[in-house]
């Protein structure tokens, strides 16, 4: 794996469809837990969306639920939280995962129930991460997962996992698609590393305006004071408010 850090500029321009992207790091100064996660589209039914927020969970809903079609991969809780830790990801597995802690068990064991999404001919991976938060900053630490199709006929998955150990100024980023394509190409390799400075609004603002105009639909930022537990949040949305 790569030890170099790209830019989020470098990282998402000129890539008109990378899907759907969860980063997790730590701020430049060690003071901050921080994630971001976003979605794009292409189709009517996917562009349809925005993020709505409800306490420390994070939903998606439609902006015009006239339009909705198929709601099975578009609504969902990307973000939730579970004691100390906080769940990011791309579907209904925040669901599993949030299930799992609840039982004592972990991440890991909640996401070998679940597979990649039975979306064909794309069969979009799922990703996801999770941030455990400690009772102490020094506890910090966090997971990644990507869950993909490894025969491109939607038979096999394959699970791959990603434990971290923080380090200033620095995060890992996932995304679904490598770019666009007929079929959409699944990401591969490993969580690319990348930047993450002290200012979660230049945070946001760098990701949101990188994405393609045409794609991007939503985004959320939030960062955590590792010592005190407070958490501060950007959110972005493509349209401003749900129709009802």
């Amino acid at each position: 794996m790569s030890n170099i850090r790209k830019s989020l500029e470098r990282a998402l321009k000129g890539n008109s469809y990378p899907g759907r992207g969860i980063i997790v790091g730590k701020s430049k100064d060690g003071k901050r837990a921080v994630f971001a996660y976003f979605i794009m589209g292409r189709s009517e039914n996917s562009r349809n969306r925005v993020f709505v927020g409800y306490g420390d969970e994070v939903r998606t809903e439609p902006f015009d639920p006239s339009k909705v079609r198929d709601p099975s991969l578009i609504i969902y809780s990307p973000v939730k939280c579970v004691g100390r830790n906080v769940i990011v990801t791309n579907g209904d597995q925040t669901d599993t995962i949030e299930q799992s802690l609840k039982g004592g068990h972990c991440f890991r064991h909640a996401l070998m129930q679940r597979t990649f999404e039975p979306d064909a001919p794309n069969y979009t991976p799922r990703i996801s991460a999770i941030l455990h938060l400690g009772k102490r900053a020094s506890e910090y630490s966090y997971e990644l997962s990507i869950l993909r199709n490894e025969d491109g006929k939607g038979k096999r998955c394959t699970r791959a996992f990603y434990t971290y150990e923080p380090e200033n100024g620095t995060g890992h980023f996932l995304h679904t698609y490598k770019k666009d394509g007929t079929p959409l190409p699944s990401f591969t390799g490993d969580p690319e590393r990348v930047r993450i400075g002290n200012d979660l609004k230049e945070f946001a603002d760098e990701i949101w305006n990188n994405l393609d105009a045409d794609n991007k639909i939503s985004l959320v930022c939030r960062a955590y004071d590792l010592k005190t537990g407070a958490s501060e949040q950007v959110m972005i949305n493509k349209y401003s408010e749900v129709r009802r």
